[in-house]
Parts: structure tokens; sequence; C-alpha cells
């Protein structure tokens, strides 16, 4: 018994370890000027039993598990981050990468995979999609913070979140192929239809759902409502894998439909899955990091061949992709360009690769460290470079502002009134007004003002400046009022930084 608990303290000291760790890395790595994830990966790999030995693991269903719950929770912040106001004019663009360019990727690197490895057709194709689709969580992870252009980032995010099913779908169908020969065509087609069309309807509808509830019930705490709202990402994943269509992407439309609504307590609702995402990202990356023996990427064979597979995905498979299914799209040659470069892989792929392992086909274990050793060079590559990337070809925007939002003191569950929180910036209309001078709906009153990290007591004389933070106590039938006067009209990119959290 003594030893038992011995053993689960040790394990619990580990984990916070582990966390701390990667917390420090996260806070670090664009120092480094490398990836978060990278630095998490490289983290599990040291600590494995092939590096310093703290971890034995080798559990590969246990880590397919983790990586998919971690990719529900993933993949439901991104899509509560993702507007869709900046998603609706780069959504044509955003599915062709997420279908066709996938299929496109899939292809080339199948007939790179066969000649180079020489693999059986099928074989090929499997290792294809396997690496098909870009990552969500590399990509929402490095593009967090980076001032590119809205309508790139926008199609980078919305692509990664929606090609993650294509990946799923194209990698179980060539192992059924490859166990079962006589897999028909009919069936693969009427099953891809089955599982983007039924994952995007009960998404809508389980999203829709979930505002409708989240707003109408009374919690006695505050605490509750992310819990309740994350449960809704599970409940909709589940449903949607057991009916046999596709629970990722029913995850990913079901959190654009909760992000676009007002809820309540939604600013909390962000902030505990955005942490919880984090935590998530990190434990996925470090365990799947734990499942690859170092001293196996260093094999000659391993480095050589993967770096080759690594150059034609980089430099062929996906520029090509993204120029066929972009063609005619209204995207100039630098914005494709810009793509092309930013087509990250991360966890997908690898946990897309203990699918292999687990049915225990011929090459599984070579797949596996292929994929991981293309994985780390294309986010250590690519993910490192992505901002000097867009840079150079003219494609950043101004710095990103942060976005009104609810602080939760008052909430419209308990009361008819909200303080906001408002980031002063070069578009807001009132810089340089004095307080008494500004048209203020009657029942707005500025409580506070931060500005450069001092408290300032406002009064009438007082003038708003830029990057000034200000604390405005409203109630909810001047709030949108608030929004237009703070606002001009006809600053679109100014009102999509309006969205109330």
């Amino acid at each position: 018994m003594i030893e038992t608990l011995s053993s689960n303290d040790y394990f619990i000291l580990l984990c916070a370890l582990l966390l701390i760790t990667g917390v420090l890395a996260a806070k670090f790595s664009s120092r480094f000027g490398v990836p978060a994830l990278v630095l998490f990966i490289l983290l599990g790999m040291l600590a494995g039993s092939d590096g310093i030995g703290f971890i034995h693991f080798e559990n590969i269903k246990l880590a397919q598990l983790l990586g998919l719950f971690a990719l529900v929770i993933i993949l439901f912040e991104g899509g509560l981050q993702t507007k869709w106001s900046t998603v609706k004019p780069v959504l044509l663009p955003s599915l062709s990468l997420a279908t066709l360019g996938v299929i496109i990727t899939s292809c080339i690197i199948a007939v790179a995979a066969k000649y180079i490895l020489g693999l059986t057709w099928f074989e090929g194709m499997l290792f294809g999609a396997i690496v098909g689709s870009t990552d969500a969580a590399a990509v929402f992870a490095v593009l967090k913070g980076q001032n590119i252009k809205e309508r790139l980032g926008s199609t980078l995010e919305a692509e990664s979140g929606a090609n993650d099913p294509m990946a799923v779908f194209l990698t179980l169908l060539f192992i059924e192929f490859i166990l079962n020969d006589a897999t028909s065509i009919t069936y693969m087609i009427t099953n891809f239809l089955w599982q983007m069309g039924a994952g995007l309807i009960i998404g809508l509808t389980f999203g829709k759902a979930a505002s409708l509830a989240i707003n109408r019930i009374n919690l006695d705490s505050s605490g509750l409502y992310p819990v309740f709202a994350l449960a809704f990402a599970l409940l909709t994943y589940s449903v949607t894998a057991l009916l046999g269509a596709s629970g990722l992407l029913a995850v990913y439309v079901s959190a654009l439909v909760i992000g676009s609504h007002d809820l309540t307590y939604k600013h909390s609702i962000f902030r505990f899955n955005e942490g919880f995402a984090w935590m998530m990202q990190i434990s996925m990356f470090v365990i799947l990091g734990l499942l690859v023996f170092p001293s196996d990427l260093l094999d000659g064979t391993i480095i050589i061949v993967g770096l080759l597979l690594s150059a034609i995905l980089i430099f062929i498979a996906r520029p090509a992709a993204v120029f066929l299914s972009t063609w005619n799209l209204n995207m100039n040659w630098k914005e494709k360009a810009f793509l092309s470069w930013a087509g990250l892989r991360g966890a997908v792929p690898i946990v897309l690769a203990t699918f292999p392992l687990l049915a225990g086909l011929e090459n599984s274990q070579l797949f596996f460290n292929l994929i991981f050793f293309i994985v780390l060079t294309s986010t250590l590559i690519q993910g490192s470079t992505i901002h000097f990337f867009a840079k150079s070809l003219s494609l950043t925007g101004p710095k990103k502002v942060t976005p009104m939002h609810t602080l939760e003191l008052i909430s419209i569950g308990k009361a008819n009134a909200e303080i906001i929180e408002y980031e002063v910036n070069e578009e807001t209309v009132v810089i340089g007004q004095q307080l008494k001078d500004i048209p203020f709906p009657k029942d707005v009153l500025i409580n506070a003002i931060i500005r450069k990290g001092e408290l300032i007591t406002p009064t009438g004389n007082t003038k708003i400046e830029n990057e000034d933070t200000l604390y405005i106590l409203v109630s909810r039938k001047s709030e949108q009022e608030l929004k237009n006067l703070l606002t001009p009209d006809n600053t679109a990119k100014s009102t999509r930084s309006f969205i109330k959290a």
C-alpha cells in the first residue's frame, strides 16, 4: 500500500515538473526562435527511456487516446477564437485546401514514398495520407500573436481546423484497403460524404444548442460555465464519432457557432479553454515525444530518407497543392507562396501514425519514425520562419488589437450591467478628447484608466490617449451604443475587434 502511494506521489511530482517545464518552454520559445511545440516534443524525448530515463512509456493505444482527446480540446479552443466574420470571406479557398489540397499533397508524397521506400501503392498512399494535412495545434500555436494579414491567418486556421477529418478519413480508408482488398470505391465515396456531411450538420446543431443552453441556464458558480461549454465539445465529438461521422469536424464547427454568439461568462469560457488547450498541447506533445527513441531518429537511413521526404513535402507537394487548389480563387502569388510555406505538420500526423502500429501493419514502425522526423523538420524549419517569410513578402498587418471584452464582475445572469475592458488603439475615434466632451450613453461610467502601467482616476478633464485601457461600467441595453461610439462604422477591421468575450 505504501509503495503504491509512493509511486502515485512520484507520478504527480513528475506531471508537475513536466507542466512547469512546458510552460517555461512556451514562455521562452519566441526568444529561441523555435515553436513551443518542438520544445514540448524534445522534452518528451529527453524524459523518455532513451533519454534521461525518467519515464518508460510505450502504450501506443493510450497515447492515441490522449492525442485524440487533446485534439478535441485544441480544435474547440481554436474554433472559439476564430470568428465567422473572418472565416466567411476565405471559406472557399480554406475548404479547397482542406479537401483537394490534402488529396494532392497525399498523392505526391505517396509516389515519393513508394519509390524511395519501395512500398506498395496502398502503403504509399497510406504514408501520404498521414502527412497530407496541416495541423491545427501547430498552426494555432505558431500564428497566435503574429501580425500576419488577417485574410491569410484566417485561411490557414480554417484550413487546419477543417482538414484533419480528411486526413483521418484517408488514413483509415487506406488501412482498410491494405487489410481488406474487397473495399469498394462506392463504399469510399459514401463513407466520405457521410463523414463530412453528418459532421457539419451535427456540429451546427450542437453549437446552436450549446449557445442556447449556456445563456438559458443559471448556474450558482461562474466557474461552472466553462466546464459546461467544454462538456458540449466532448459530447459533440463523441456523439458524432459514434454515428460514424467526423467528430473533429463537428467539434470545430460547433466551436465556430458558439464563439460567434454573445454568451454568459464568454470571457471566462474563452480563457479557461485557452489555458486548458495549452495544458493539452504540452501533455500531448510530451507524450508523443515519449513514444520516440532518439537513437532511432539518429539512424542514418531515417535522417537521409526523412530529409528527402521533408524536402519533397515542403518544396514540391505543399506548393503544388496550394497553387492547384486555389487556382482562380483571387489569390496572388505572394499569398500562395506564404500559404505554401505555412503548411505546418504537427500532432495529427504523429497521432495518425499510431493507427498503422495498432493495426499491426508491416513497416508501421518505419512509418512512425519517418513521420515523426518529418513533423520535427517541418515545424522547426517552417514554424520558426513564418513571420520572417510573411514580412519578406510584405504580408504582415498592423499590430493585433486586444479585443474589447467583458469582465464578469457582474454577470448578465445576475444583473443588467457589465464592466467592459477596452484597449484604445489608433483607430479609436475618441483619442485626444476629454471625457466630458464624449457623448457617452447616460448609463455609462468610466471607472478607471490604466496608462503605461499606472492607474489614473478619470475626471471630466481626462483626455483619452493611445494604448489606454478603459474600464467602463455599462448597462446591457447601452452596450451596442457604446461599441458604435468607440468603433467607427466605416472601419470594418476595427469593428471586428469589438467582439464581446
